[in-house]
């Protein structure tokens, strides 16, 4: 089943001799379950991708669809509380409230939604990305590891159809890089979970099911 389409997506700056094609009339799919890794060089136009993607970022032209839903044909509100409650995002940045513990920062988007938490599927998320210990500590008082582990937490707790991760390692050495992608595989594979992510990492991007090169705006060749 089609998770996510874009159709003829397109992202331009500019007019004339400065005019940039960061993402160029790109189309693909998104099943449901797949885990997929889009990789490109530093300006490939593989983060103006994803924000597309997950309506953080309008087209030029060309269309997303989100469980058969085109998401630019929404008011900006309705966007938002979309956003909110079909799509799970990740950064590079952990974006945790600093203010808030590691309970409340995974459970604030439900808290948002003026949804009841189910506290014993957030509990079974935490064990599973092992930071239930620290669900009363605030992130300041966190490695780097145990904070993308909570953002990642805080993604899959609404259930969301389709999860989007920009960088997700970016900022953790390599060893907490790949036990924070390996705990972030098998949370998807456990809860049955969709993923598109980028990073420039190659060990990384083997973890994928499927590589999706981007090259000058464009999906390379065969990678469709």
């Amino acid at each position: 089943m089609k998770v996510l389409e874009t159709k003829s997506l397109k992202k331009y700056y500019g007019r004339g001799e400065n005019l940039v094609k960061a993402v160029d009339d790109i189309s693909f799919t998104v099943h449901e379950g797949e885990f997929i890794v889009i990789v490109g060089t530093s300006g490939s136009g593989k983060s103006t991708l994803l924000h597309m993607m997950g309506g953080l970022d309008r087209p030029t032209s060309g269309n997303v669809y989100i469980g058969g839903r085109d998401i630019f044909s929404m008011k900006e509100d309705d966007l938002a509380i979309f956003r909110r409650r079909n799509i799970g995002f990740v950064f590079q940045a952990f974006n945790l409230v600093p203010v808030l513990n590691v309970w409340e920062n995974v459970t604030l988007p439900i808290g948002l939604d003026n949804k009841k938490v189910d506290e014993n599927y957030i509990r079974e998320l935490m064990e599973t990305l092992n930071i239930y210990d620290k669900r009363n500590s605030l992130p300041n008082t966190l490695s780097g590891g145990q904070q993308q582990r909570t953002a990642i937490c805080r993604a899959l707790a609404s259930k969301p159809s389709i999860m989007l991760a920009d960088e997700p390692t970016g900022n953790l050495d390599s060893k907490t890089a790949q036990e924070v992608m390996s705990l972030l595989k098998m949370s998807v594979e456990k809860y049955n979970q969709t993923l598109v992510m980028i990073t420039h990492d190659e060990k990384i991007a083997q973890m994928g099911d499927r590589i999706v090169g981007i090259e000058d705006g464009k999906i390379r060749a065969g990678d469709m």
